[in-house]
């Protein structure tokens, strides 16, 4: 049997172990087994028994077998193993924070790095990627949807052969085929142990004989071995003694193991843990905690200042009070790529959601949870036009579960439709800029059809979110959708007299036609919309664009100087400002218009920054058009094999932009020129051959192939060396195949 070649990509996204895994060998051992012989296997427990500890121990144990290059498997009648089977690698999707049943697919394609621009269903997408992959997936926290997220695990299980599931949840998902883990707490020994090492972690003097270590014992028992509770308990060994903690949870918590009557002990004790936990705090220890409840997922101190500070707690004790509940265990804190951020496990954050009910204080912190992101995104928006790009791109990036509740809120209250509708189309950077296109689409769709308009005064915001509607539209090949929007925003801008809202129709339209190959029309329509913005003062990364999207149409039509004109004019303000996103489209068009007039090296130097801005931003459009102008370029410089691998390596691509890019001639005029002279200079079974070399590699390791080709192409030219191609669209019909 032919051994499936080696990809260069990722092998998974499972984090970094923060704190040892103590115990539960047995346990770890009787999951791998399981995993050998049924492709779903769901560990089961109350919550805060160590679930998704274990499901992760033992997605690392996979993910270590995966990375060390096991035998071809089946060697001699031997047992396939799990890491046998994931040759895809090892991918985590935590769900805890969805709530709209609508997002559960986008979660995971995230979770697995899918970029996807077309208007197809999420799901559809997953499939397709999923179909002929070898991998184990980890989903965690899918409580709050497992009926939306059974239903997806079983499509995808029927459809990818290959794939393996394991779950965490308080439930089983009911899916047939199904095998469950009932995660029972650990061991006395191992509990005594957990407990221990916990303890000495939050104070390295701890220890414990004795009387002591009988107290921590009898802790462990009350406590029912609750890894959670356990966690809990160790943090308050940093001021009491194992006596007090075991007294504290003899004499005064009877009323919090109650709950509902015939309730589990295990689910009482783990009450009890928190309500002790929650008992202890000082009273403005009790409120943060109760108002840190709204957050979903991550949260930064400024967030937290913002959302929770009022005149019964003061902003400067937030940060002591974060200081104290992190030390007790009750808040987490975390590095990620947009800084330090907090983190409350879903459990405890539960438990302050229902304080924060009883208080009748819930909807006012909601709203103020809204109108914090509502101004982080119009920051966003504004810091999106300057240095700071990569910045924001990583910071809407950790927030996007907060504003998503943001949205959901505004969509909740008819009269605060308005907000949804700024809020949606304010990120227009985030669903255009950074591979966000589909949730982009939903939300402004959402917040567009609602039943109730908002009223004539927040008319700007409906316009707002109808033109960007219309650019996502654009972008993913949907011209019926993206018309309605763009002349509804026309009229209505108009009609209320907004310059601003009328230039970005225009702009938009422009745009359409550009990707619909009406050239005369995109000139005219982008040309138009350049001189509104400049008459309304309006500049930022759109304005540029509108700049950049004309210089296309330009050298199209063959105008190379006005192209270059325009460009270069658009370059000198992206590095004067720091904006780079607008610059990699408009190194795009200076590339293709020095490969016009035979400048193959300066093409390749202006594609080379070009490809790795994109690649930054995840901006699937423009990196899939500027490695393919690279190809084209690589052919130019005399080596048609590496063309042809660059040819292969974006095709895949092109199910996530659209079919040749919305059918334009002009777009697809370097692909098509490139395979056609590549295919001359090797032949078709060899080109065929590099072309599948290419469709091996993943994105990562396709963009540093890319960014080094400058090496390859300084080269004499030996394999099958062509002239420089003209792309220009009076050669493109006749060099298509």
């Amino acid at each position: 049997m032919r051994q499936r070649p080696l990809r260069h990509e990722a092998r998974g996204n499972l984090p970094s172990e923060l704190s040892g895994f103590i115990g539960r060998g047995g346990e770890l051992a009787g999951l791998g087994s399981l995993l050998e012989v049924s492709r779903l296997v769901t560990v089961t427990g109350v919550g805060g028994v160590g679930k998704s500890r274990l499901v992760l121990a033992a997605a690392r144990s996979v993910a270590e077998g995966v990375s060390g290059a096991p035998g071809a498997p089946g060697a001699q009648g031997a047992r396939i193993t799990p890491r046998e089977r994931c040759f895809d690698g090892v991918w985590l999707v935590e769900v805890a924070c969805v709530r709209d049943p609508a997002l559960l697919e986008l979660t995971l394609s995230e979770a697995l790095g899918l970029t996807d621009h077309t208007t197809r269903p999420p799901r559809s997408v997953l499939t397709e990627h999923l179909a002929d992959k070898r991998m184990l997936l980890v989903l965690d926290g899918f409580e709050q949807l497992v009926e939306e997220t059974a239903a997806l695990v079983r499509e995808l299980l029927l459809r990818s052969p290959g794939l393996r599931v394991l779950a965490a949840g308080r439930r089983p998902l009911g899916v047939d085929g199904e095998r469950t883990f009932p995660l029972a707490p650990p061991a006395p020994q191992e509990a005594l142990a957990l407990l221990e090492a916990r303890a000495c972690a939050a104070d390295p003097a701890f220890s414990a004989t004795g009387a002591d270590r009988a107290a921590l014992v009898e802790v462990c028992a009350r406590l029912d071995g609750i890894p959670l509770a356990l966690e809990l308990a160790a943090a308050r060994l940093r001021t009491l003694s194992p006596a007090q903690v075991l007294s504290r949870l003899d004499d005064r918590f009877g009323l919090l193991t109650g709950g509902a009557r015939g309730g589990l002990p295990r689910h009482r004790a783990l009450r009890t843990a928190i309500g002790w936990s929650h008992e202890l705090c000082t009273p403005a220890e009790r409120l943060l905690w109760a108002r840190l409840s709204v957050f979903a997922g991550h949260f930064d101190l400024d967030a937290a200042e913002y959302v929770c500070a009022g005149p019964d707690l003061p902003v400067e004790c937030v940060l002591d009070l974060l200081g104290e509940l992190l030390a007790q265990s009750l808040l987490v804190r975390e590095e990620t790529a947009a800084g330090v951020r907090f983190r409350m496990l879903e459990t405890v954050r539960l438990y302050g959601a229902g304080w924060l009910e009883s208080t009748g204080d819930a909807v006012r912190l909601r709203r103020r949870h809204r109108d914090w992101y509502m101004g982080l995104a119009t920051w966003c928006e504004l810091d999106w036009f300057g240095p700071r790009q990569h910045e924001v791109a990583a910071l809407v990036e950790a927030e996007l579960p907060n504003l998503r509740l943001a949205l959901e809120c505004c969509l909740d209250e008819p009269d605060e439709l308005h907000l949804g509708q700024y809020l949606a189309g304010t990120l227009w950077f985030y669903w255009a800029g950074c591979g966000r296109l589909t949730e982009g689409r939903h939300w402004l769709d959402r917040t567009l059809d609602a039943p109730a308009g908002p009223p004539a005064e927040y008319e700007s915001s409906r316009l707002k979110a109808l033109w960007v509607l219309g650019y996502v539209a654009v972008l993913q090949g949907d011209a019926t959708a993206a018309m309605c929007a763009l002349y509804e925003c026309r009229d209505g801008a108009a009609r209320s007299g907004n310059r601003v809202a009328a230039a970005y129709a225009a702009h938009r339209l422009g745009c359409l036609a550009l990707v619909s190959d009406d050239m005369a029309r995109a000139r005219e329509l982008l040309g138009g919309a350049l001189e509104q913005y400049r008459a309304a003062g309006e500049l930022n990364s759109n304005v540029l664009m509108c700049q950049v999207e004309l210089g296309m149409a330009l050298a199209f039509l063959g105008d190379l100087p006005g192209a270059l004109a325009l460009c270069g004019e658009v370059r000198e303000i992206c590095e004067e400002r720091g904006e780079r996103w607008t610059k990699a489209y408009a190194l795009y068009v200076l590339a293709y218009a020095a490969l016009e007039a035979g400048g193959a090296q300066e093409a390749r130097r202006l594609l080379t920054e070009c490809v790795e801005i994109n690649h930054t931003f995840d901006d699937l459009v423009g990196l899939v058009l500027a490695l393919e102008l690279l190809a084209l370029v690589t052919i130019a410089q005399g080596d048609p094999a590496e063309a042809a691998v660059l040819q292969g390596a974006a095709e895949p691509m092109w199910g996530g932009v659209g079919l040749q890019l919305f059918g334009s001639e002009y777009f697809n005029a370097p692909r098509l020129m490139c395979a056609r002279r590549a295919v001359e200079a090797l032949g078709a079974e060899r080109y065929a051959a590099y072309a599948a070399e290419g469709r091996e590699l993943s994105r990562e390791s396709l963009v540093v192939r890319a960014l080094r080709g400058a090496a390859r192409a300084a080269r004499p030219a030996g394999r099958g060396g062509v002239p420089g191609p003209r792309v220009s669209r009076s050669t493109a019909p006749a060099d298509r195949p």
